[in-house]
């Protein structure tokens, strides 16, 4: 390729004046380095088209590429090679502003329609001569290796369980293992590696994968036998994520990504960024970002650096996964929507102090709304004069759906009911002398005409913390009195349960406070994944390790007090388990484990698993114990009114299940007989062959048989025990009286 007009030298043009001015020589004539080709694109798979229809398909393709960026002078920047005949060839190059841009360019217009019949290709010029040099590209056609079909394992054969059991993954020093549960007796290994994983495992959201995180990036893994399904590649990796229906997969590390060509699916876009999100079924890349998070903040002396705080997850998605959002603290939220990853109408959402949003965590359907819309929560705080605010905004059209102004607000926190029925904000306030914090709930009624806020200012302690019931409309939390200060006790807290008062016809009820139970020292909340069971424990304190088995539904007798209420609330059980950090529900909601972790501490680790009412099943001590997870099942296939029959029925199903515990029962024990009587089979096969042997011995050698010996000596004695005389006696009755004596 010529030289630049900057790397011409001295000798090679010589020039009598000094003073001549090539500015505009230099303009016209200097020829681009390919460096300078990045800014250029080829679009292929346009319509043929002549001379007169030239210009309409030139404006009409405007119009499609400014949708990503903005052509360098309009109309001139595209090129559109015409044949001999007049007609156009089909393709054309086009020249953006920024590389950026052209990049943005191949990635959410490749691929696109154009019309009905045309369907366009965008390639970034640098890419065509890059492949397209000697030797890259064979002159004559091969046609592709076809490898013979392979079966692949069921993403989801666990579920043809005859006993319909389920999995967990337990990490344990260097190994990392999956098992049955078999309730009291011992975990059947499905799975055993040593290795597995590097920092942890986790299970997809509807359990069809298992990921591992290693230097390098992120596998998964699945099937009966646990293979490799895909892989990740993101190097130092520390943070990964699923969307909620597992087509995406979100990879962070803290350091920037360095590529090298041509090595896996990480392009030189990737290069310098922290955050990837992929396709999980193509295994490529959809768009990658810089982390907001990670630039250092000098601290208060002007020369130390503040250690940044991660902000994760990074990307928060929509229901249904046709969107994903990142915040910038204080600044903006943007939306992009899949999968071609494109900023949703091309610019963010700015708010002035944006402190934390939350999706909606279900697809719902307001009253009076008959449009598509997913929604979105967040707040900001006090700035000057102006109050902190909560806002509901649909999406994709961005619009407003309610407000709420809120004052003397110390920090608050969204939570989402499962079935986005509701929201509830926690709102800690601070009294006017800010010496006090006190809580309370403004929740947002989401499917009711204009999205009306129920306050329950009931509390006069601070909520440390909130937990809904999922799939229902009761909800817990805990709140803790005032430090002592000086103190290294532990406040007191108390467990708070509430429910909705009972009304006729649809709908919900108010929210009532059902019972408080004080002087606990419980922190963490956690929900049966079916709802109605609830365990509140202590978690990661030293001095307590309490563990509350709570039923809402006690079929018991329910208190006149609670007769209004959607609630009979009974305390079924309380444990302890020295060192717990970690509880986890099973998803049928039949059993609960709870775990002490080496991560947190190095005392006692290992895991217990109960029953959902508090009877201990099994207590297993393992060394340098680190993770337990139930992997997840994916959404039943059985309608609501087969799910309401099945309920019906219970008790009937649960006398089948309670005879198929016995038949297991007794079949552990003919498992045992029938290992003793394999035994015996090897035993007197053994035997028989040994006795064969030596009989061909004994013929080789002319020795009489030992066994027709003794047959002959048993006739013989036979024979003198029939020469004997036998004496019998005969006892025989006559005559039989009875006499009965007064």
């Amino acid at each position: 390729m010529a030289p630049g007009f900057d790397q011409l030298s001295d000798h090679d043009y010589q020039d009598e004046e000094d003073n001549i001015d090539f500015s505009d020589l230099k303009e016209r004539y200097d020829v681009r380095m390919e460096e300078g080709l990045d800014t250029f694109v080829v679009i292929d798979g346009l319509p043929i088209v002549n001379e007169d229809q030239k210009p309409r398909l030139i404006k009409f393709l405007l119009k499609r590429l400014n949708t990503v960026g903005r052509i360098k002078d309009g109309e001139e920047s595209i090129f559109m090679p015409m044949s001999d005949a007049g007609q156009s060839e089909g393709f054309a190059f086009v020249e953006y502003q920024t590389p950026e841009q052209a990049v943005a360019a191949t990635k959410q217009l490749h691929g696109t329609a154009l019309d009905k019949k045309h369907t366009l290709a965008v390639n970034k010029l640098t890419d065509i001569e890059k492949y397209g040099r000697e030797g890259r590209i064979d002159e004559q056609y091969a046609a592709p290796v076809i490898e013979p079909f392979a079966d692949k394992e069921h993403l989801r054969s666990w579920l043809f369980d005859p006993s319909a059991r389920d999995q967990f993954a337990m990490f344990r020093g260097d190994n990392v293992g999956v098992f049955w549960n078999n309730k009291r007796d011992n975990p059947e290994p499905i799975v055993d590696r040593k290795h597995w994983t590097q920092l942890f495992v986790a299970w997809s959201p509807l359990g069809t994968y298992l990921a591992s995180v290693h230097q390098q990036g992120v596998q998964l893994w699945g099937g009966a036998s646990f293979k490799r399904i895909k892989q990740f590649p993101h190097p130092f990796v520390s943070l990964m994520e699923f969307s909620p229906g597992e087509k995406y997969l979100t990879t962070w590390s803290n350091q920037p990504i360095v590529v090298e060509e041509g090595k896996g699916p990480l392009t030189i876009d990737e290069e310098g960024k922290h955050i990837v999100i992929w396709d999980i079924e193509t295994g490529k890349p959809l768009r990658s970002f810089v982390a907001h998070d990670l630039a250092q903040t000098v601290g208060p002396d002007g020369v130390a650096p503040i250690k940044p705080k991660v902000q994760w997850p990074a990307f928060k998605w929509s229901a249904d996964e046709k969107f994903v959002a990142r915040m910038k603290p204080g600044e903006s939220i943007s939306v992009y929507e899949t999968p071609r990853m494109n900023l949703l109408d091309k610019t963010s959402v700015k708010i002035d102090g944006l402190v934390d949003f939350e999706w909606a965590p279900a697809t719902t359907q307001r009253e009076g709304v008959k449009t598509y819309e997913q929604l979105l929560c967040f707040w900001t705080p006090e700035m000057g004069s102006n109050p902190a605010k909560v806002t509901l905004m649909a999406f994709p059209t961005k619009e407003i759906v309610r407000t709420r102004n809120l004052f003397n607000v110390t920090d608050a926190k969204l939570h989402w009911q499962s079935d986005a029925k509701f929201i509830c904000v926690k709102v800690d306030r601070h009294s006017k002398s800010k010496k006090s914090l006190a809580t309370n709930l403004e929740i947002f009624r989401i499917k009711e005409k204009g999205v009306p806020v129920e306050v329950v200012d009931s509390l006069k302690d601070t909520v440390i913390n909130f937990a809904w019931e999922p799939k229902g409309d009761r909800f817990v939390l805990i709140t803790a009195g005032e430090a002592v200060a000086g103190s290294n006790v532990l406040p007191k807290t108390a467990v708070s349960f509430f429910a909705p008062e009972k009304i006729k016809g649809a709908g919900t009820g108010a929210f009532k406070h059902v019972r408080t139970f004080d002087k606990k020292n419980s922190n963490g909340i956690y929900w049966s994944p079916r709802g109605r069971f609830v365990v509140v424990a202590t978690v990661s304190v030293q001095q307590h390790s309490d563990l509350d088995f709570y039923d809402l539904d006690y079929e018991g007798d329910k208190p006149e007090s609670d007769a209004a209420l959607a609630a009979n609330l009974m305390l079924m059980n309380t444990e302890d388990h020295y060192g717990v950090t970690d509880v986890e529900w099973d998803p049928t909601g039949r059993y609960v484990t709870t775990s002490a972790s080496v991560w947190t501490h190095q005392m006692e680790n290992g895991f217990r698993l109960w029953t959902f009412y508090g009877q201990l099943l099994s207590e297993n001590p393992t060394e340098k114990f680190k993770q337990f997870l139930w992997r997840p099942r994916p959404p039943t296939l059985l309608s609501k009114e087969e799910q309401r029959n099945i309920r019906r029925t219970l008790r009937e199903y649960s006398k089948e299940f309670d005879e198929l515990d016995k038949e297991m029962e007794e079949g552990a024990n003919a498992a045992v007989i029938e290992a003793r009587r394999r035994l015996y089979q090897e035993w007197y096969s053994w035997v028989r062959e040994e006795k064969e042997r030596l009989r061909e011995d004994r013929e080789e050698l002319g020795l009489p048989d030992p066994e027709e010996e003794l047959k002959l000596q048993r006739t013989r004695s036979a024979d003198v025990d029939s020469e004997k005389v036998v004496e019998e006696v005969v006892e025989e009755v006559i005559e039989e009286t009875e006499e009965i004596i007064s």
